[in-house]
């Protein structure tokens, strides 16, 4: 167990910050951490000792256990500590206390490979751990309170316990969050929780105009709701109705019906995006696998030429689909940078993904790599537009990266985030649907994307949608207002010394 003194000390107000243990939920969350020990706040952070050891040894870290992921942070603070008063640099205080608990499975156990009982250990058994941690951290209930992932199944009940107030943190867009509150709803009128769910478009979700059922997040699509990931966001979502405040990894203008609809329920903070000082990498560790370096292949390609693929941290994607999506990047002729995650079809699956003889007719033109530092690619002058899962964090680092996108979502938020990045904001086009894609359609895609008026068009979108996120985070700005409205009312709640 590490312990990094000070955090709860010093009369500050103590933030609490649990981490859902997914490589999504964790990158994010790491920098609302940040961002809070940035604005006075004493931070104890808390994690899994599995994403623990998986993020310690992908850095080659010899001893694990020993490991302190915020040292480095700490190290760039106090490197720092001389800057000017304006200096703009949001990581400067760095007051943040690293803890791990267990989530009920040994380290070693295959989470990838075990989905449901990873999921039933997280549904089951964390909560008793992390009820132990907080009881030992929480010193002072009136100056605590304490921030969980909405998906967590625990936080409102636990918060109520130890009388701090849950601030219910959502890694994804407000729409999704909207649509996951209303399940209810959606189960009145026929579209969830139904043998035949309804084909008709759904009209009477407060703040969301009209949706699509095949544009609902694909556990609102199931038709057998029994599974344990369904257990998990009925209950989560029993929960976030008792959460004090919702803090989003969204931005206002990009949503706004939806945020106004949400705020009509609850205090709703639209703070996003959320990313790394600088965007660039991050000093702290976030990645649970290896990055490879690829500054110096995307350096010797011209200026838009590559297109970069990958599918995200934890969704699989089938054999079959990679084959076709590969076949269809072969045909387009573009220059690639493919991330191929190590268990992106299985981690009990020996063999090589990609077709045969694929490496040797992609040589000279394309890099598969098994992962990498993905604000540093999408940075890239070289890259020119991004083939992607749709995952919520990929969306909003290719807007700020001003890098359009080919959407193929998998599962859960992918294919509704779809639906705002081609349907609503113009800034990417679908491929394929739900396991059915072909290559010919891939090349089709590709090429104009990359070379043809679709693409131009797309830029020119992004570009525009690259400039609202950018003024959301600037000073007075509707993300720096929204955060700063929060750290104004957490400080005058649990106690701490004066408002900003």
């Amino acid at each position: 167990m590490m312990v990094q003194e000070g955090a709860g000390g010093g009369g500050k107000p103590h933030a609490v910050v649990v981490a859902y243990p997914l490589q999504g939920h964790v990158i994010p969350v790491v920098h609302l951490a940040l961002r809070l020990a940035a604005a006075g706040f004493a931070v104890t952070f808390v994690s899994t000792e599995a994403v623990h050891d998986q993020t310690a040894r992908a850095l080659g870290v010899d001893d694990p256990a020993g490991y302190d992921v915020f040292a480095g942070a700490r190290a760039a603070a106090s490197g720092s500590a001389g800057a000017g008063e304006g200096d703009d640099n949001k990581e400067t205080a760095v007051d943040v206390r690293y803890e791990l608990v267990s989530d009920g499975l040994p380290v070693g156990f295959d989470r990838s490979l075990n989905h449901d009982d990873f999921m039933g250990a997280l549904l089951h058994a964390l909560a008793a751990h992390v009820e132990e941690l907080l009881r030992r951290v929480v010193v002072d209930a009136a100056a605590t309170f304490l921030v969980a992932d909405t998906f967590f199944v625990w936080p409102a009940t636990l918060a109520r316990r130890l009388g701090v107030p849950y601030v219910s943190f959502w890694t994804e867009p407000a729409l999704i969050f909207n649509l996951y509150y209303h399940m209810d709803l959606l189960a009145e009128h026929g579209h969830f929780r139904c043998n035949e769910p309804r084909t008709d478009t759904i009209t009477y979700v407060p703040g969301v105009a009209a949706i699509e059922p095949g544009e609902l997040m694909s556990y609102l699509q199931d038709t057998d709701t029994t599974s344990v990931v369904h257990r998990i966001i009925f209950k989560a979502f029993e929960e976030a109705r008792g959460a004090d405040y919702v803090v989003c990894n969204t931005v206002e203008e990009l949503e706004p019906s939806t945020i106004a609809a949400l705020r009509s329920e609850k205090p709703f903070y639209a703070v996003g995006p959320i990313f790394p000082a600088g965007f660039v990498r991050s000093t702290v560790a976030t990645s649970m696998w290896a990055e490879s370096d690829c500054s110096q292949w995307l350096d010797a390609q011209p200026r838009g030429s590559v297109l970069y693929i990958s599918f995200g941290s934890y969704a699989h994607v089938t054999r079959s689909e990679l084959h076709e999506i590969a076949r269809g990047v072969l045909a387009s002729g573009t220059r690639f940078l493919w991330v191929m995650r190590p268990d992106i079809v299985s981690s009990d699956e020996p063999d090589p993904p990609l077709p045969g003889g694929f490496a040797a007719a992609a040589a000279g033109r394309g890099v598969v790599v098994p992962w990498c530092c993905q604000v540093e690619v999408l940075s890239h002058a070289a890259v020119g537009a991004f083939l992607t899962h749709c995952g919520w964090n990929s969306i909003l680092e290719s807007v700020w990266a001003g890098v359009p996108m080919l959407c193929f979502p998998l599962l859960t938020d992918q294919l509704t985030n779809r639906r705002l990045v081609a349907r609503e904001w113009l800034v990417g086009v679908p491929i394929g649907d739900r396991g059915a894609v072909a290559a010919d359609e891939v090349r089709a895609m590709i090429e104009g994307v990359m070379r043809g008026k679709e693409g131009k068009r797309l830029r020119e979108q992004v570009r525009k949608m690259q400039g609202t996120l950018e003024a959301a985070l600037a000073p007075g700005g509707s993300s720096q207002r929204s955060f700063d409205e929060l750290v104004d009312e957490l400080k005058r709640r649990c106690g701490g010394a004066g408002g900003r």
